[in-house]
C-alpha cells in the first residue's frame, strides 16, 4: 500500500561474526602450545650458548655462522637430499600404478588389495624398521638364510648400500598412503567420461593418457609436498638400524634431524641443535614452497 513502508532489515556489515572461533578455539588453543609457542622458542635459544663458565650467553647469530661451515651437517643434508631424489620418485611412481591398477575395475581382489597396501602404513615406523632390520640381518636373518642357501654374501646393510635399503623400508611404509590419495583423485572422475571415450574409440592407454593422468596432478603435488617433508625429518628408520648394522655407517649426523637429537641429548648443546633445526625448517618450507608454485602453473596451463 502506499501509505505503508516496508520494514527493512539492517545488516551491519562492518561488524565482526565471532561465532566460528567458538568452534575454532579447542584448535587453536592447542596450535599455539604444541606449535608456535616451541617455534618460538627455538628461535629464542638459538641466538644464545651455553659455557662451562658464566652459564648462558647471548652469541647472536654465531649458531648459525658455525652451522654454515658445519661438514657434518651439510654431509647430513646432502644425504637426505639424495634419499629424496631417489627414493620419492619411485615410491611415487608405485602408489600412482597401485591406484590405476584398482580404478580399472579389472583387478580380482581390489577392496583385498587396497587394505593390504595401505596395514604397512599402519604399522608403527619403529616396529616397522624392527621387521626390516631382521628381514636385512646378513647371519640372523632372512638375508642371512638366502646366503646359507646359496652360498652368497649379500650384505644390504653395508655403507655402500645402506641408504637404500632404508629407502626401501620407507617405500613399504608409505606407497598404499599415496596410493590412497592417488585413488581418492581419480574416484572423483564420472563414469560417463570413461563410457563416452570408449564409444569414440578410444584405448585403455589412451583413457589413462588423457582422462586419469591430467586428473593426478593435483593430487600429485600434495604427495610430494608429504614426500619431501617426510624425507627431510628421516629419523625413526636410521636410528633404530643403528645398534644392527655393524661398525659406524650410521653415524650420529647420519641425517639432520639426528644430528640435533644427538647435539641436544647426548652433546649438551641443545642451542646449536635449535639453531639447526630452524634452519632445516626454512630449507623445507623452500622446497615445499618451490614444488606447491610450480605445481600451481602446471594447473594453470
Amino acid at each position: 500500500m502506499a501509505g505503508m513502508h516496508t520494514p527493512e532489515a539492517r545488516i551491519n556489515k562492518h561488524k565482526a561474526d565471532w561465532r566460528g572461533w567458538k568452534f575454532m578455539w579447542p584448535f587453536a588453543v592447542v596450535f599455539v602450545f604444541v606449535f608456535i609457542i616451541p617455534i618460538v622458542y627455538a628461535i629464542y635459544i638459538s641466538f644464545f650458548k651455553k659455557q662451562m663458565i658464566g652459564g648462558t650467553k647471548f652469541v647472536g647469530l654465531q649458531n648459525y655462522q658455525r652451522l654454515l661451515v658445519d661438514q657434518q651437517f651439510w654431509s647430513s643434508v646432502g644425504r637426505v637430499a639424495l634419499f629424496t631424489v631417489v627414493q620419492v620418485p619411485i615410491m611415487l611412481f608405485l602408489a600412482a600404478a597401485m591406484a590405476l591398477a584398482i580404478d580399472s575395475m579389472k583387478l580380482h581382489g581390489t577392496k583385498f588389495f587396497r587394505i593390504s597396501t595401505f596395514l604397512p602404513y599402519a604399522v608403527p615406523a619403529v616396529v616397522s624398521t624392527l621387521i626390516w632390520g631382521f628381514v636385512y640381518g646378513a647371519k640372523y636373518g632372512l638375508v642371512g638364510s638366502f646366503n646359507d642357501f646359496f652360498g652368497t654374501n649379500v650384505d644390504v646393510l653395508k655403507p655402500s648400500v645402506l641408504l637404500a635399503a632404508i629407502g626401501n623400508i620407507n617405500t613399504w611404509e608409505f606407497t598404499g598412503y599415496n596410493m590412497l590419495i592417488f585413488y581418492s583423485s581419480l574416484s572423483t572422475i564420472p563414469h560417463s567420461l570413461y563410457e563416452a571415450a570408449s564409444i569414440d574409440g578410444a584405448s585403455e592407454w589412451q583413457i589413462v593418457k588423457s582422462i586419469k593422468l591430467p586428473e593426478l596432478k593435483g593430487s600429485l603435488a600434495i604427495t610430494v609436498i608429504f614426500s619431501i617433508i617426510g624425507s627431510f625429518q628421516l629419523f625413526n628408520e636410521p636410528s633404530i638400524l643403528q645398534n644392527m648394522v655393524p661398525g659406524n655407517a650410521i653415524t650420529t649426523y647420519y641425517t639432520p634431524n639426528m644430528y640435533a637429537y644427538n647435539l641436544s641429548f647426548s652433546g649438551n648443546q641443545s642451542n646449536y641443535a635449535a639453531a639447526l633445526a630452524i634452519v632445516m625448517a626454512v630449507i623445507t618450507m623452500a622446497i615445499a614452497y618451490a614444488v606447491q608454485l610450480n605445481s600451481m602453473k602446471e594447473q594453470m596451463k
